[in-house]
């Protein structure tokens, strides 16, 4: 199977890196279109109809998530990319979508490209872009969902459903207040980033816990956390002053 490709970045340098790149490193991705206007972008997305869009973010006039929110239909993936850690890489990783910083390398940009090309056989719905297109709209943070891909399927639940997080080497397993668990093959050190705005604190080396479902500090053995689902999660030392802190609030 070849992707057929578009390039849309404002800065002619990046298309033809990046172009370079793909011929070289990705050969199954043929470029058949590219523009450094994101209005033109737009209409060459439309005619072409690509299965890979490698969109730069920050771009004037319109940026790529106005390029993409401005479109009737999305049936492509999309690879963002950055010149650097910006405004929305935020969304983008909650959405679990792929995004390159500048300058692009090799292996993360062949890794996008195989992440892109399974996608496209197995046909599947790009749930993660649409995700990402409801985060950029949606007025509270109750409204946004995170990306938990797994092995058949990517769920899409609410970081208030989400009663702690639990890891075990590179992956990370998600304790749902419904009792439900839920486990991705990401470390934990990269969701403490993602949900510290929404209430979550890092307590322990393995435990990321949501303060909303804590029910009390208990010093005793150490010192734990007693969830209300009667959980005990243990509070180290060099994190103490992070929990007083979350508790106590601002």
């Amino acid at each position: 199977m070849i992707l057929k490709a578009v390039l849309i970045d404002d800065e002619p340098g990046n298309i033809d890196n990046l172009r370079v790149l793909l011929e070289e490193y990705c050969p199954e991705v043929t470029v058949v279109g590219a523009t450094t206007d994101a209005e033109k972008g737009r209409a060459l997305v439309g005619g072409v109809r690509p299965d890979l869009v490698f969109l730069d973010i920050q771009m004037p006039g319109m940026n790529g998530f106005e390029l993409l929110q401005s479109l009737d239909r999305i049936d492509f993936e999309v690879v963002f990319v950055t010149a650097f850690d910006q405004y929305g890489i935020q969304a983008v990783k909650f959405s679990a979508l792929d995004y390159l910083v500048k300058p692009i390398k090799i292996a993360e940009l062949q890794a996008a490209v195989d992440k892109a090309m399974s996608r496209r056989q197995q046909k599947t719905q790009n749930g993660h872009l649409e995700n990402l297109l409801r985060l950029l709209k949606a007025q509270q943070k109750d409204e946004h969902r995170i990306a938990l891909p797994g092995l058949r399927e990517t769920r899409f639940v609410r970081p208030g459903e989400v009663v702690r997080c639990e890891s075990s080497n590179s992956y990370t397993t998600f304790h749902l207040r419904t009792g439900e668990k839920l486990t991705v093959s990401r470390p934990i050190y990269e969701y403490e980033g993602l949900l510290g705005d929404y209430g979550f604190v890092r307590c322990q080396q393995s435990h990321l816990v949501n303060t909303r479902y804590i029910q009390s500090w208990v010093k005793d053995d150490g010192g734990y956390l007693l969830l209300e689902d009667g959980a005990r999660i243990p509070v180290s030392k060099d994190k103490r002053d992070a929990v007083r802190a979350a508790l106590n609030g601002p």
